[in-house]
């Protein structure tokens, strides 16, 4: 019999799910919130939110703000963006992820120690990222950003390295440089290795293998400017080359859809589950007699 399986371990991370909520929180006591760029990688909740009141901003924006709320959202701000609502008398609410903000501390405090000696903090991660920014921060621009294993010739292999990671990037990509790395220090430079992956991020690529491996067709939700939504879809289609990637509910292809098969639904850290629901909401009206279920995973 055909099925409908909604992977229960996609949707919202902890972090996003956090500032989601606490966006419909402040927006429920009235007045004007403002968010500090897009408070998740997804058009769609962005514009239900915006709906609602939330009226998103960019750095520039919100230099010239006076006296009013902003949310930040889960991936954290430099201090500078904290200086600037100090003195422009700005209410922060702060929806940074907790594990983002822990790594921004042990960052600054290896910084703090650092900057009398000669030693280079690295962060592996995308250059321009919402939450990269905020750690460079931490470094006053200092660090080094580097996204591919290729751009590690960019260090200098005889000076000390630290290496720290954007929470979000894969766990098996972060040790692979950090091997490179190791490799080729000289004249007695230490190198120091920081796991700071986000398992509740990881944890999600096994599990998305093994439910890819488990269904006929998948279908992945995420919104386009999604970095994890990528690399979790890259797995869904190396496990199960019938895997279609779509950013919005309305982009689902009935011609995907036939009797008798077993049809996966999941998504990425910034996907609510809401938006996996409505995909299965609309196959369940073309095939009625299709069971809908979350996956046991």
């Amino acid at each position: 019999m055909s099925k409908i399986e909604i992977d229960k371990q996609s949707g919202c991370c902890f972090g996003v799910a956090k500032a989601i909520s606490k966006a419909e929180e402040e927006l429920k006591k009235g007045g004007t919130l403002y968010c500090l760029g897009d408070i998740v990688h997804n058009n769609i909740e962005v514009e239900r939110l915006a709906k609602m009141g939330l009226i998103t901003i960019n750095h520039d924006e919100f230099k010239k703000l006076r006296d009013v709320r902003v949310l930040l959202r889960a991936h954290g701000e430099p201090p500078s963006t904290y200086q600037i609502a100090k003195e422009n008398n700005i209410e922060l609410i702060d929806a940074s992820c907790p594990v983002v903000l822990g790594l921004q501390k042990r960052i600054k405090k290896k910084f703090i120690t650092k900057q009398n000696e000669d030693g280079q903090i690295v962060i592996f991660g995308k250059k321009g990222h919402a939450e990269v920014n905020g750690l460079m921060g931490q470094t006053d621009e200092s660090a080094i950003v580097i996204e591919k294993k290729e751009d590690i010739d960019k260090l200098d292999f005889s000076r000390d390295i630290s290496l720290f990671s954007q929470t979000t990037k894969p766990l098996d990509g972060f040790q692979e440089i950090g091997e490179l790395i190791k490799e080729r220090m000289k004249n007695g430079a230490t190198f120091e290795f920081y796991d700071t992956i986000c398992r509740q991020v990881s944890n999600r690529v096994p599990n998305m293998q093994e439910f890819a491996k488990n269904h006929d067709l998948v279908i992945f939700i995420a919104g386009e400017k999604s970095s994890n939504g990528k690399v979790l879809f890259a797995e869904c289609e190396k496990y199960n080359r019938n895997s279609h990637l779509i950013h919005h509910p309305d982009q689902l292809d009935t011609e995907w859809i036939r009797d008798d098969i077993s049809i996966g639904i999941c998504g990425a850290t910034s996907t609510p589950m809401w938006q996996m629901e409505v995909v299965a909401k609309k196959i369940s009206e073309l095939i009625p007699e299709m069971k809908v279920e979350k996956a046991a995973f």
